[in-house]
């Protein structure tokens, strides 16, 4: 089995399963934060979509420098606006994933702040770490926001404490 087939499955499920989170997101409460050191939910919204498209630029690029000076935020001013992005990037991450071989899939990939070196790692790898679980670790946070804003949180893996197993309300 090729890297791409065995990625492809959780990427699609972690997709869904993000889109339905960020599908939840109040536009009365984007510039609304838990904590003054906490980015706002329309930051964290914006963050999330980010690490997306993070999945096609670790298969199309050889590495990233993240510079202070040039880096543009995505902040979320709409749910429309976030959902049309994260469609988007879902869209050519998969493509990219989808295209991929294994040998490629195995290069190094470099993730650079400022010119520092964060890490190297094989692309499969970036994918796993910088990608899906950094995308999940995201992802709960942002439902711990819109729990904090009695927002329903969607059900996931398993019934949530507002839904149950099969996305209904309970």
């Amino acid at each position: 089995m090729r890297i791409c087939e065995a990625v492809l499955p959780e990427f699609d499920q972690e997709m869904s399963n993000t889109r339905k989170t960020l599908e939840r997101i109040p536009e009365d409460k984007l510039s609304w934060k838990p904590h003054d050191k906490s980015m706002t939910l329309g930051r964290l919204a914006g963050h999330i979509v980010e690490l997306v498209g993070w999945a096609n630029t670790s298969i199309t690029t050889d590495s990233l420098n993240v510079t202070i000076d040039k880096y543009q935020p995505v902040v979320a001013t709409s749910r429309q606006q976030i959902l049309e992005l994260f469609d988007k990037s879902v869209k050519e991450s998969r493509a990219a994933i989808a295209g991929a071989t294994d040998e490629h899939m195995m290069q190094p990939w470099t993730l650079a702040f400022n010119g520092q070196t964060v890490f190297t790692m094989p692309r499969a790898a970036v994918l796993r770490m910088s990608c899906f679980n950094h995308i999940i670790h995201h992802r709960a946070q942002l439902g711990v926001y819109l729990r904090l804003n009695n927002v329903p949180v969607p059900a996931l893996y398993g019934p949530s404490a507002d839904e149950g197993a099969m996305g209904a309300s309970a």
